[in-house]
């Protein structure tokens, strides 16, 4: 579990959402809280990342994530496990692709033959 305090200065609540600026697009990103901290991201408690606005001109995108944590669903942990199972039991493997059929090279040119249909 990741325990980071908020980055606002006097407040101690956990860190929920990760705020980020993108000063090229004037624009303010607040997000799911990251895994770790980086430099120029600031760590906001929920609060902090609700009532965030920012300057006149800029925008603000809030992107979707759990208050919680960065932690992913249990729906999605169990799909990738289930695709990594029937990838691993040859359930979903793709089918083997025939070469094309070379029927006349010139240089580095190739006329490929038409494949039959299946």
């Amino acid at each position: 579990m990741i325990n980071r305090r908020c980055s606002r200065t006097a407040c101690t609540d956990p860190a929920v959402a990760t705020l980020t600026y993108v000063y090229a697009d004037s624009t303010a990103v607040v997000g799911p809280l990251a895994l770790r901290a980086e430099p120029g991201t600031y760590d906001l408690c929920r609060e902090h990342s609700r009532r965030l606005s920012a300057p006149r001109g800029w925008e603000v995108i809030r992107l979707p994530g759990n208050d919680s944590g960065p932690r992913a669903s249990s729906d999605d942990l169990m799909a990738l496990a289930d695709a990594v199972r029937r990838v691993g039991l040859g359930e979903g493997a793709p089918e083997p692709v025939q070469p094309p059929v070379v029927s006349r090279r010139k240089g580095h040119l190739a006329v490929l033959a038409d494949l039959p249909d299946a």
